[in-house]
């Protein structure tokens, strides 16, 4: 049975230890989506290093709503900075032009935004003397569901290495509002579903096969595997510092 306040208390002392080096005056910062990851990892930093330490930010596109993180921030007493990413996207989109006369496809489109936000995240951070978290789970980089040199990047990570029923157990242990950590996760993109509608599977499913090698549907199974292959080369190319539990 997983000890959700023991892992709950092992993450925040390795935040705690990871920033040591870096003194006092140091800071975490978010790239604040509404979402589960985000808001734990969040409240998590909050806890080691003390809300006066942490800054969230979001970064809607054009059209897109805040999805609560204001709200968030404001719970956990964290710095909060709105930065709208659509003038930069517009432009982006103009270089898309010299590419082809059809722009970019629209993979590199969806893939825009995270990257951009990614660039705005190191700017608050290298302005205020701060380090990126990254707020991947494993159970979302073990089938790439992350962009590269997007939300898969960062300076360090306190959820990379958990699957997502781990995630939700330190967010209730935290006393998050359930309305926050139990929010159907997706993508935030426009006409976007819910992740296990996009998977075909879910993260239930998925996070037992990590756990415990067990996934009775062989279908399913080969899904998961070929996702897990396919994009082994993300994680491989980003050796980002991770908090490792002990289960």
């Amino acid at each position: 049975m997983m000890d959700g306040k023991a892992l709950k208390n092992a993450c925040v002392a390795w935040i705690r230890d990871w920033f040591a080096p870096f003194g006092p005056t140091s800071t975490a910062v978010l790239g604040m989506s509404g979402g589960k990851d985000s808001t734990v990892a969040a409240a998590l930093c909050a806890e080691a290093l003390g809300p006066e330490r942490v800054i969230g930010v979001a970064m809607p596109a054009d059209g897109q709503s805040l999805n609560e993180a204001d709200e968030i921030c404001k719970f956990l007493g964290i710095r909060y900075y709105c930065l709208p990413i659509g003038k930069i996207e517009a432009a982006a989109d103009e270089l898309g032009a010299i590419i082809s006369p059809e722009g970019f496809s629209v993979q590199t489109v969806q893939n825009i935004p995270p990257r951009i936000r990614m660039m705005m995240l190191y700017a608050v951070a290298q302005s205020n003397n701060g380090f990126v978290a990254n707020t991947c789970n494993l159970s979302e980089d073990y089938i790439g569901y992350a962009t590269l040199f997007g939300d898969a990047a960062g300076s360090f990570s306190p959820l990379g290495k958990l699957v997502v029923r781990e995630v939700l157990a330190i967010g209730h242990e935290l006393g998050l509002p359930s309305k926050w950590v139990d929010k159907t996760p997706d993508d935030g993109l426009p006409h976007s579903c819910p992740d296990e509608a996009k998977f075909g599977f879910t993260y239930a499913t998925l996070d037992r096969y990590i756990r415990e090698g067990i996934c009775e549907d062989a279908e399913i199974k080969a899904k998961i595997d070929r996702m897990h292959s396919r994009n082994l080369f993300k994680t491989e190319i980003l050796h980002i510092p991770s908090f490792e539990p002990e289960l």
